[in-house]
């Protein structure tokens, strides 16, 4: 069974308007190619046959994936969310220890991570180690160069 994934509502119809395209454009984009390649004679030596076939089977799990996801998605209801602790959806500035960065991530579902923009999963190693914390807690974290720890210096909320 899958585990259930939580999602804004932002994030659940950005993957409903990428499983559309995928099944309104790009599914009858990839039969026509295999039709165009069918067309051009002898499939047992058709290279351009056999390369649509498999781009067209890559589609088809892209697509078989994306239905999984959604089909086990739940929109999160923010107001019913305690804002005292690092939840998915909490905005989290942290320092190190170490060295004494300050960083601010936002813990979103792993198909929502995006590092360039400050979001990152809830399944990555700093996000499985920032969930539940509180202000003055200290999160830490497992890396491969061992442990690395940060303090929690504010939780909000979006």
């Amino acid at each position: 069974m899958s585990k259930v994934s939580y999602y804004t509502e932002e994030g659940l119809r950005k993957l409903r308007e990428e499983l559309n395209q995928l099944k309104d454009i790009e599914r009858p984009k990839a039969s026509q190619a295999i039709a165009e390649a069918r067309d051009k004679g002898d499939l047992s030596e058709n290279a351009e046959y056999d390369a649509a076939k498999e781009a067209q089977g890559m589609l088809e799990m892209q697509i078989a994936k994306l239905e999984e996801t959604l089909s086990t998605a739940r929109i999160i209801d923010e107001s019913q969310l305690d804002t005292s602790k690092a939840l998915i959806h909490s905005t989290v500035k942290i320092k190190n220890q170490i060295n004494g960065m300050e960083m601010t991530y936002k813990l979103v579902a792993q198909s929502e991570s995006d590092l360039a923009n400050g979001k990152i999963s809830v399944d990555s190693p700093i996000g499985k180690g920032l969930l539940g914390k509180k202000v003055g807690d200290v999160a830490e974290v497992v890396v491969p160069n061992g442990i690395m720890k940060f303090d929690i210096l504010e939780i909000t909320r979006d």
